[in-house]
């Protein structure tokens, strides 16, 4: 387990901007998460997203990126099928939307897929315990690791996956416990997700710490913002300067130049037709 001063800390981005932001304030990983689906697409679940979907909002966050390590997600399906199709869909991640590493969820029945990826020599960041790809079969977002059984399939899959050589592991909603002795016996870093304090690292969706969305936060998010108050209050002030007329103002407006002369008002907001030259 590593000290509190080594914490890893991993935020989503989607976009330019974001990616400008995450980076900036000195984020060591920014994911492109297919959470996307939820947070852009505005869809309930993340199964409908697709790679070309990764490798776009990729290649968005690559250009505002500076230092930070981009880790690509591989969404449902994209390595179920074949470990031929499985290198080609990381690949593109890789090479056409300029991430750095790949991130794929699963446990030990994923690890001939995860191999084959590794033998390409694509990074790889695992992800267990809460999968949200598989939401269908754990029968919706619920925690994992709470009895005896799910919590000891937890640890073999963590383990399975570091054996593998994934190069870190993400721990999605379990109990802060069994984050606590996974990372413990894991040599290589787990960022938590509403898993606890112990992991050596957190990472969360962007959107939720800065309080971008209209509805309640899970449990494990602090909102350490508030953009959607702040948001649409902007947006308000906007229509109301609009429609009371004090916005524009003559000082937000572009003066005429001293060849005015040739210029010519027309009202009613239309352009002139232009002259037919007879």
């Amino acid at each position: 387990m590593t000290s509190s001063r080594d914490k890893l800390t991993m935020l989503t981005a989607y976009d330019y901007w974001t990616s400008q932001l995450v980076d900036a304030a000195g984020t060591d990983m920014i994911l492109v998460g297919d959470s996307l689906g939820m947070v852009i697409q505005g869809k309930e679940n993340t199964l409908e997203v697709t790679v070309d979907d990764i490798v776009y909002h990729c290649r968005a966050v690559s250009r505002g990126r500076k230092r930070a390590l981009i880790v690509g997600d591989m969404p449902y399906l994209s390595y179920h099928i074949s470990p031929a199709e499985t290198v080609r869909n990381a690949g593109r991640i890789i090479r056409e939307g300029r991430a750095d590493a790949v991130k794929l969820e699963g446990g030990s029945k994923r690890i001939p897929m995860i191999q084959t990826i590794l033998d390409a020599e694509i990074p790889v960041m695992g992800h267990v315990g809460l999968t949200p790809q598989s939401v269908n079969a754990l029968g919706g977002f619920k925690v994992q690791g709470k009895n005896d059984e799910s919590r000891k399939r937890v640890v073999e899959d963590a383990l399975a996956l570091e054996d593998t050589g994934v190069f870190a592991i993400v721990l999605e909603c379990i109990p802060y416990d069994l984050a606590a002795e996974i990372t413990e016996r894991l040599s290589i870093p787990t960022i938590g997700i509403g898993a606890g304090p112990h992991c050596d690292g957190q990472v969360l969706v962007t959107h939720d710490l800065l309080g971008m969305s209209l509805g309640k936060p899970p449990k494990f998010v602090r909102q350490f913002a508030n953009f959607t108050e702040t948001g649409i209050d902007a947006v308000t002030a906007f229509n109301d300067a609009v429609r009371d007329g004090s916005f524009p103002s003559i000082g937000e407006s572009y003066k005429a130049s001293k060849k005015r002369h040739n210029l010519r008002l027309y009202g009613g907001g239309e352009l002139p037709m232009a002259a037919s030259g007879n």
